[in-house]
């Protein structure tokens, strides 16, 4: 039975998930078979491109980001999903050898308007690196089944 609803989670709560350590074998692997392109697959062909050397694919570090997240609370809440991505933003390369985390903080919660069941937690997702530098932001609505639904909020 899931631990948390949506009545656990409180705007300006921040969490801190991972870690987990990044390989170049994953990186090449996953751009093989998603993200082709040579800054994702050849630390030569990379050196040459605007990130100076082999980096995960963007879409490799949204991968990443959600399996942290996944393990380290939304498999343990109610959720039901999200409607989708506010905002997906790329700010430093993943380089491998990085051992990542993921810094979650709740912007806002609302109840559902139409679904008296579900209340929306919104959040800032931050791909951290050893340093606390922030490599990826995502920025996302959760779905969260309420304790009671149409209690108050």
């Amino acid at each position: 039975m899931p631990k948390r609803h949506w009545e656990d989670f409180k705007p300006g709560a921040v969490d801190v998930y991972g870690p987990r350590l990044v390989t170049r074998e994953e990186i090449v692997a996953f751009a093989a078979e998603f993200d082709p392109q040579p800054m994702h697959l050849d630390e030569t062909a990379a050196a040459g491109t605007l990130l100076g050397g082999l980096a995960a694919s963007g879409w490799h570090s949204c991968c990443i980001l959600m399996r942290i997240i996944a393990d380290g609370f939304i498999n343990e809440t109610s959720s039901m999903g999200a409607p989708g991505v506010d905002e997906v933003r790329w700010l430093k390369p993943l380089r491998p050898g990085t051992r990542v985390r993921v810094r979650t903080t709740v912007l806002e919660t609302r109840a559902s308007n139409s679904r008296p069941e579900i209340g929306f937690v919104k959040c800032l997702f931050e791909l951290l690196d050893e340093q606390d530098g922030v490599l990826t932001t995502l920025t996302s609505p959760l779905m969260i089944r309420r304790r009671q639904a149409g209690a108050g909020a």
